[in-house]
């Protein structure tokens, strides 16, 4: 399966998901078309796959970045550099960035990435909790679950438009995360 997963990997980063063949890409692995269809029924699935892969390390990600987050600055910070580090990966990766280039035209991208919204949204709820004990923890629950969504959506908007005015839009949803979940 990592032998798949690394080959389509490659084949992405080169030509992007849509020009991707499963023959081509079970010779690149090395295995039989019928060895890799035991593994993945279809293309969307090697995506998804890929998708769920890149939003598990996204995810640690943030825990790490948050975990030791204790005040307003702190927060400030760290909120700030994990917003940093994914439009930086984002563009760097071009596995990712076709992946979520994708995401509204298949169903099941769109699932995988309110999922990651919900649960991401879940370690940011936790740690503006432990900034306000007496915060309303539905209000933020719904509230980080929509900044992490926004999040995705500005980070695929930023990378479909000039370099200078993906960094202005990234730069713009900093100051109104910030605005709205660390006044001050």
């Amino acid at each position: 399966m990592e032998r798949i997963l690394a080959a389509a990997t490659e084949l992405i980063a080169a030509q992007g998901s849509d020009a991707m063949r499963m023959g081509e890409l079970a010779e690149k692995a090395g295995i039989s078309i019928g060895s890799l269809y035991q593994y993945f029924p279809d293309k969307g699935a090697i995506i998804r796959r890929l998708a769920e892969r890149y939003n598990t390390q996204g995810r640690a990600c943030i825990e790490a970045g948050l975990a030791d987050v204790r005040d307003i600055a702190s927060f400030r910070t760290a909120f700030g550099g994990l917003i940093d580090t994914y439009y930086a990966i984002f563009l760097a990766e071009p596995v990712m960035r076709d992946i979520w280039s994708g995401t509204q035209a298949d169903k099941g991208l769109r699932d995988i990435e309110l999922a990651d919204s919900r649960a991401n949204g879940a370690v940011l709820a936790a740690t503006l909790a432990r900034l306000d004990p007496g915060a309303d923890r539905e209000q933020l629950d719904s509230k980080a679950f929509l900044v992490m969504q926004l999040g995705e959506a500005t980070m695929r908007l930023a990378i479909s438009v000039e370099r200078a005015e993906g960094d202005r839009l990234v730069a713009s949803y900093k100051r109104m995360v910030m605005r709205e979940l660390a006044p001050g």
